[in-house]
């Protein structure tokens, strides 16, 4: 396997950093973190550049919140200096990885996306008979930091490059713990290993793909199935034959152990792909698909809050607008045309009067 190589100071150089700045503003320009480092772009980029340089560079504190929709999850927000840093190294380690990710892996990459990997699902259900549908226990809280340092150093001898790499990942905040055995370990294991990525970071979403890959490539090429879709730790798995599937799945169970991995006992079953595959929000049937019953109602509940922080005043047309043509936007990907009559014409936004 071929390893890179004197990429640290086309990564780190003015230009470089320069490009990474506006690919991390992009949405975000008029938030007062972005909109203070952009005021005096060149200074801060230089100062970054002379810390890379110097390796003095440290990430700062993470600020972090929890979302409950569809679950639980903790957020954590790196400071704006080191999301650029963070776009400066996954622009360059991305194009040294993605030739080697497999087509069906959809989180994250360029000209990929949510609804590029419904369509590839439905390319698939309408093609085989049954499908195996899991996902990962707690993907992000789960890796494996020394695992995931070895899976980048495989493509990878520049050391500086694998300093700052190392750096981000040792950062990494406390999540949700995780007291999981596998094959060989102690009774201590557990606690010796760091575990466990922020959510949020772009450098997390980079190292998922980076950390999956190799499933990727033993369901594809060892294992030789029939389709095969991924969106981060989501996966499916199509066949004719329901035992092939069986098979598979334990295969899979027995290959995520040397990851220290397991897959989400209560969310890995095998049926018909007629029943419908709920994946990324949808039901994906062979010949139609709709949309998940809780994401209407997740959309439902987004829709009373905004009528309320519009009465109150506290949100613009504007903003509804936005947010109403990217749900709908969303929706138009299902069978959803009578959906969305129904609920945009029942919806409405007033000012509450002043007496």
């Amino acid at each position: 396997m071929k390893r890179h190589g004197n990429l640290w100071k086309r990564m780190i150089s003015f230009g470089n950093l320069w490009r990474s700045a506006r690919n991390a503003q992009r949405g975000k320009r008029f938030r007062r973190p972005v909109a203070q480092f952009h005021f005096d772009l060149e200074g801060h980029l230089w100062k970054l550049h002379q810390q890379l340089a110097a390796k003095t560079y440290h990430p700062g504190p993470y600020r972090t919140s929890y979302i409950y929709e569809p679950k639980k999850r903790l957020i954590s927000a790196a400071p704006y200096r080191d999301r650029v840093v963070h776009h400066a190294l996954t622009g360059m380690l991305e194009r040294i990885f993605e030739p080697t990710f497999v087509f069906d892996s959809y989180a994250c990459r360029k000209r990929k996306g949510t609804h590029a990997a419904v369509d590839r699902c439905q390319y698939f259900a309408r093609r085989y008979r049954y499908v195996l549908k899991a996902d990962i226990r707690k993907f992000f809280p789960s890796i494996d930091h020394q695992i995931l340092k070895d899976l980048v150093a495989r493509k990878i001898k520049d050391p500086d490059v694998l300093w700052l790499v190392n750096l981000i990942i040792d950062h990494s905040n406390l999540q949700d713990t995780i007291v999981d055995w596998f094959p060989g370990d102690s009774l201590l294991t557990p606690s010796e290993q760091r575990r466990g990525l922020p959510i949020g970071n772009q450098t997390s979403q980079f190292f998922s793909n980076v950390y999956l890959d190799p499933l990727d490539h033993f369901v594809r090429d060892h294992l030789g199935v029939g389709g095969y879709v991924r969106y981060v730790d989501d996966f499916l798995v199509f066949s004719n034959d329901k035992r092939e599937l069986h098979d598979v799945r334990q295969a899979i169970i027995e290959f995520l152990g040397d990851f220290r991995l397991r897959l989400h006992p209560h969310k890995c079953e095998i049926f018909p792909v007629t029943e419908g595959i709920r994946f990324l929000g949808y039901r994906v049937f062979p010949t139609h698909r709709l949309l998940a019953k809780d994401n209407v109602t997740r959309f439902r509940r987004r829709v009373r809050r905004m009528q309320h922080e519009y009465a109150a005043g506290r949100l613009t047309s504007e903003k509804i607008s936005q947010r109403l043509m990217a749900w709908s936007g969303h929706a138009k990907q299902a069978n959803t045309y009578r959906l969305r009559c129904q609920l945009f014409r029942t919806m409405g936004f007033q000012r509450a009067t002043s007496v």
